[in-house]
């Protein structure tokens, strides 16, 4: 195709137009250097395996500030996307990670790390039937996947499928015999459908499993102190199991006091069996003096 010049240009071509002579005093143009966009990509990627490498360090902070240069530097890659809004997650920062998480996930559509990140944040985001069809999609990429088989039956916990949580807790325990966390909800499972002997022996589990967290701690002794009816003054004085119950609540109450507030123990999935449970056991005298301490 013919290039069509400027009318100016053609003027001056043709001698119909006395070019004009440069000013002498002239400011020189700046040289722009042109952008090496492999390089930047180049670069970015380098910076976000650094973060990666911080991130797996536990240092988030430094990670993150790494993670968003990489982003600039490498906008359309999808996994420098995922890391970085699987940071954001990782900070509760729901807000900025699932845009970064939706768009690695239409250029990495068949990632199940990818798919199991917008899980775990659509749970937050307590919308578990979202939750549940992306780590089911990410699980059929990625079968044995413990942490993913977790927040599975988590989301079914939500949504009161409680046969398939089970399951799939148990898958998780399966892929990793000491992932406590799946140990202790089964038990959660257990207790809201009826059966405190076995949600007992879940969270004992659990404890044998992660000696030093408080949940199965706080979760026995609610549990215990309700099933030996401990909130009877004549009982729970003489009774060795109401003993075990106000000794391992006060222990767990002292290590993390959060527990002691209802809200985030529904948030840790209590059912509302044990939440009330819970409410009984905080009422017990021993029990309160503490929480006005803590």
């Amino acid at each position: 195709m013919l290039k069509r010049l400027p009318l100016l240009s053609l003027l001056t071509a043709c001698g119909l137009l006395t070019p004009v002579l440069p000013v002498r005093a002239q400011a020189l143009t700046p040289y722009v250097l042109p952008l090496d966009y492999d390089l930047m990509v180049e670069q970015g990627l380098f910076l976000a395996n650094e973060a990666q490498q911080l991130a797996e360090f536990q240092q988030f902070g430094r990670a993150l500030a790494l993670a968003q240069l990489a982003a600039q530097l490498a906008p359309n890659d999808g996994q420098v996307l995922a890391l970085l809004g699987g940071l954001y997650l990782q900070n509760n920062q729901l807000d900025q990670a699932l845009p970064l998480l939706d768009r690695a996930q239409r250029l990495l559509p068949d990632n199940a790390r990818v798919l199991f990140a917008l899980g775990s944040a659509q749970l937050q985001q307590d919308n578990p039937q979202l939750a549940s069809s992306y780590l089911e999609r990410g699980l059929v990429l990625e079968p044995n996947n413990s942490n993913a088989l977790f927040d599975l039956g988590n989301a079914y916990i939500k949504l009161q499928k409680y046969p398939e949580a089970i399951a799939s807790f148990e898958r998780s325990v399966a892929a990793e015999p000491e992932f406590w966390p799946s140990v202790n909800n089964i038990g959660l499972v257990h207790y809201e459908q009826g059966d405190t002997e076995k949600a007992l022996e879940f969270w004992q589990s659990s404890l044998e499993l992660a000696a030093n967290e408080p949940e199965p701690k706080l979760a026995i002794a609610v549990a215990l102190h309700t099933q030996e009816n401990c909130n009877v003054p004549v009982i729970g004085s003489t009774n060795a199991a109401c003993q075990e119950a106000l000794s391992l609540g006060i222990e767990a109450l002292e290590q993390d006091s959060r527990y002691a507030d209802l809200e985030f123990l529904r948030t840790n999935l209590w059912g509302d069996r044990l939440i009330d449970a819970a409410s009984e056991f905080f009422e017990a005298p021993d029990i309160k003096t503490l929480l006005s301490e803590l």
